[in-house]
């Protein structure tokens, strides 16, 4: 399966130029997420879909892949996440199953990720949505910005998504793969966000 990371965006909400760039612990946030999905056994190319927004993040991305031959970058025309998205899939020539997974989860693993991807396959649907119940975000104190409501509970979309490329210009029918991993939480949209990133890998050291 080929994974499509979504590496486009300011971040602006963290007072940071460029948000993939952003640091944490001695490193940038999308080489945690490079360095997951380049550790997982079902991952086979990496496309990074990055815009004219993040020039320097086009930048740090070449010298990257000069050590890894799975990487590939496409400059997408910074429209908006679902047309960046169809764009890179389409211009990177994906076939089949593409996982889609934004720059900003740096405490995902090679192995949460393998076990999202297997799970998909037992699944019977052409697309599968990574969600967690909201009662882990309130224990961590973070406020997500996005809430559904699923037979009685409410749950958070964690921006990790597996469609068929071959229908990424339709509407699919989607499985939500509800987790309780912390991790999965812990995306970086704000400056308290990274702060509770940091103290999650001071903990595990």
């Amino acid at each position: 399966m080929d994974a499509v990371v979504m590496a486009g965006g300011k971040g602006a909400r963290l007072g940071k130029n460029e948000k993939p760039l952003t640091q944490l612990s001695g490193k940038v946030l999308i080489q945690y997420v490079l360095e997951a999905l380049l550790g997982s056994k079902n991952i086979e190319r990496i496309i990074i879909a990055t815009s004219p927004r993040v020039k320097k993040t086009n930048e740090w991305l070449d010298d990257f892949k000069k050590d890894h031959n799975k990487i590939e970058i496409i400059h997408t025309l910074g429209t908006g996440f679902v047309p960046d998205m169809i764009g890179a899939v389409e211009e990177a020539g994906i076939r089949g199953r593409v996982l889609i997974m934004m720059a900003d989860l740096p405490l995902v693993t090679s192995g949460l990720l393998d076990r999202i991807i297997e799970k998909y396959f037992e699944v019977n649907t052409p697309a599968l949505s990574v969600h967690m119940n909201l009662e882990v975000f309130t224990r961590l104190g973070l406020r997500p910005d996005t809430v559904f409501h699923k037979n009685g509970d409410f749950i958070v979309p964690c921006g990790i998504n597996i469609l068929d490329s071959e229908r990424i210009r339709k509407e699919q029918e989607d499985y939500n793969l509800i987790l309780d991993e912390e991790e999965l939480a812990l995306n970086v949209n704000a400056p308290g966000d990274l702060a509770i990133c940091e103290r999650f890998l001071e903990k595990k050291i």
